[in-house]
């Protein structure tokens, strides 16, 4: 028994697109085709009609193969204005770009010599090798980073049960509007008023690592006196905690000789540092992020309604967002088991 007839089932976007294939990328084997279908008995007309093509084109293709065979079926070289500047100035501008520098089209065309080409002509080679974008800042990165987490690591899991354990960090809010991108109207760019004088205040934050309980204290000036009354707030939060440790940065409020004073009288809390110059490992600056982001591009007039924006802020998120967005897992201050390790006493 003959199998069935088989049809190809194409839908218009895709005999379109192999239309578009036989007329550019495989224009050469489409000549071809041409070439076997005359053989074949099929008239220029006919096969014009099957490939799409001009009949005109097709019996020009046909006389190419009889005059010079396979040879003069892919494209000849064309005639056109030779392009300017040298073979090799696209290595040289890559090369050159390879150096970070506040780049600009006048200044690349100067330390390339001063090619005889225009500076839209440059822009143009330029746009070939490179993008015009802002450079990203990268944080120093301490010597001793690895180290200095795997004890923070190892001196948490020798921590009591029971034991609370927050992360902490500081930032300042402004009466200056923190402006953002966003999506406005066509036509329409939005004005943020500024105050005039700009005015700013401190707040501290903290982070439970269990829980996601946020706490945070609001103050003129991040100073040492003012760190150590933040973290006997901490203590009265947690009376029945055996141990409350806070892990931060290697700020000068947090090393000082008033707050080592302080802690001394206070052997309940314990102050962990984690490595210099590496703000990614905390997770309260993640919360800081969404928090700036939140009152982004909105004026206010006085300070006060500043901070009860971030006080909104705080007061509408759950504890299981707190924790999403710190994301302490990913911190490399904290053992990958910390969930089942520390539980808070309060």
């Amino acid at each position: 028994m003959r199998p069935p007839q088989t049809y190809a089932n194409l839908t218009d976007r895709q005999y379109q697109d192999l239309l578009t294939t036989l007329h550019q990328r495989w224009r050469v084997a489409a000549r071809a085709v041409m070439i076997l279908l005359s053989a074949d008995g099929m008239s220029p007309a006919e096969i014009a009609d099957l490939l799409h093509y001009d009949p005109v084109t097709v019996r020009r293709w046909i006389a190419r193969h009889d005059a010079e065979g396979l040879t003069g079926l892919p494209d000849r070289p064309r005639p056109g204005r030779p392009r300017h500047g040298s073979t090799g100035l696209g290595g040289r501008i890559r090369a050159l770009l390879a150096t970070p520098k506040a780049w600009t089209t006048i200044r690349i065309w100067r330390a390339l010599g001063r090619p005889a080409i225009s500076l839209r002509t440059m822009y143009r080679r330029i746009r070939e090798q490179a993008t015009w974008r802002r450079p990203r800042l990268v944080a120093r990165t301490d010597p001793d980073h690895d180290a200095i987490c795997a004890q923070v690591r190892a001196y948490l899991r020798r921590l009591p049960v029971g034991t609370v354990l927050l992360a902490e960090d500081e930032t300042y809010l402004e009466l200056l509007a923190k402006v953002r991108a966003c999506w406005m109207p066509l036509g329409v760019r939005h004005r943020v008023d500024t105050p005039g004088r700009n005015q700013r205040r401190s707040i501290f934050g903290a982070v439970n690592l269990t829980t996601g309980a946020w706490h945070c204290h609001p103050c003129v000036k991040a100073v040492s006196e003012v760190f150590c009354y933040f973290l006997e707030q901490l203590l009265d939060a947690y009376p029945d905690a055996p141990a409350v440790v806070v892990l931060c940065d290697n700020d000068t409020t947090h090393t000082s000789r008033y707050t080592r004073t302080w802690l001394a009288q206070h052997p309940r809390l314990r102050l962990v540092t984690g490595a210099r110059y590496s703000p990614q490992d905390n997770p309260v600056e993640r919360i800081w992020a969404v928090l700036k982001h939140h009152i982004a591009n909105t004026a206010v007039t006085t300070l006060g309604d500043r901070l009860r924006q971030a006080h909104a802020f705080f007061r509408h998120r759950t504890p299981d967002q707190n924790l999403a967005t710190a994301a302490p897992w990913t911190s490399p201050w904290l053992p990958h088991d910390y969930r089942q390790n520390f539980w808070p006493g309060a």
